[in-house]
């Protein structure tokens, strides 16, 4: 069964929230602005303000019982590199097939390394990219599996340009040009499609078959669009057919890529959204903001429809990122607050 088909019956003026407990909480010296799951699962790696670059084994969920467990545990660190970049680790992120993590910094680079998936160890030499000339606030991989290459998009501050790097040969051999605002979010759902987000307040849609954007969404381009207000987050249903955006004035954008049309515009938050994302199968949504919550947003029904969101998660300081485990339900949340914590629904 799907653990994705359990009811949380939850709706909007309910008492009652679905009780997603912290399982592990990982702590550090300093904010923890990155993580992403192992594709298999079974490991995530953690980015911090403190240059420190983890990766930890995720737990036996079967152990947890509802009620016996009081407070969250650290994971188990199979690897632990401090120093990692010169300066704070900003965005985390694993290709698709799992050998390949990279991480990019406020220290202008982009590093990559290889991972060996039966021995859980890094191997070989770690890859250091210097095209950007700013801060690299987001990446994703666009893996062929048919040709086993691995391209890596990257964007940030600094030009405001999209690299697109060959991992095999470390060359940076294509630069998008379009936004005119730092970069703050980019996603990927297929081989040659991603999507960015971008301090100048639009959303632009990339084919890396197309030197140019194949599509911009902006507060004028729609009825009912975006607003002003910068992009800070964006995904991409599994289908790609539902684009969700995230913006600093605290509101989430719907949108109907295929029909090229916004569905709705709400607001689950009361302060910056930070990150954004669907579920595997796109039957919720997670939310991360500057008020410290992490939100549940049910997508079953007519999305045109006012949507229910309870806070499901809640840290002490700023929520900065947020990842779903790729098969069970549970997800990871960082934040200001200098810990990454693992959040899960006990068993039922």
């Amino acid at each position: 069964m799907n653990p994705e088909a359990r009811d949380l019956e939850f709706r909007k003026g309910d008492v009652e929230r679905p009780h997603f407990e912290a399982v592990t909480t990982l702590s550090d010296s300093q904010a923890i602005r990155s993580v992403d799951f192992h594709p298999n699962g079974k490991l995530y790696a953690v980015g911090s303000n403190s240059k420190t670059f983890r990766i930890c084994q995720y737990p036996q969920l079967n152990k947890l019982r509802n009620g016996q467990q009081t407070t969250a545990y650290p994971p188990s660190v199979l690897c632990k590199r401090t120093k990692h970049h010169r300066g704070s680790i900003y965005c985390t992120c694993w290709s698709r097939d799992g050998e390949l993590i990279a991480t990019g910094s406020n220290d202008k680079t982009i590093k990559y390394m290889r991972f060996n998936n039966e021995t859980n160890q890094l191997v070989g030499h770690e890859m250091e990219l210097n095209m950007h000339d700013g801060t690299v606030r987001d990446m994703c991989f666009l893996d062929d599996s048919s040709t086993k290459s691995r391209l890596l998009a990257s964007g940030g501050a600094g030009d405001c340009k999209i690299y697109i790097t060959d991992c095999g040969t470390g060359t940076p051999f294509q630069a998008f040009s379009g936004h005119n605002g730092h970069i703050l979010s980019l996603y990927s759902w297929n081989n040659s499609m991603f999507v960015s987000g971008s301090q100048d307040q639009t959303i632009r849609f990339w084919d890396l078959r197309v030197n140019v954007s194949v599509n911009t969404l902006d507060h004028v381009s729609k009825e009912g669009g975006l607003e002003n207000s910068a992009v800070t987050a964006v995904c991409v249903d599994p289908t790609g057919r539902l684009l969700v955006s995230g913006h600093a004035d605290s509101s989430c954008v719907l949108y109907d890529i295929r029909g090229n049309r916004p569905i709705q515009r709400f607001y689950p938050h009361t302060a910056e959204i930070r990150c954004v994302r669907f579920s595997p199968s796109a039957y919720y949504m997670l939310t991360c903001s500057y008020d410290n919550s992490i939100k549940l947003t049910d997508l079953q029904g007519d999305l045109a429809n006012e949507l229910s969101s309870v806070v499901v998660a809640e840290h002490k300081d700023k929520a900065i990122t947020i990842r779903w485990h790729p098969t069970d339900f549970s997800f990871i949340s960082t934040s200001a607050d200098k810990t990454a914590t693992l959040w899960s629904l006990p068993p039922s």
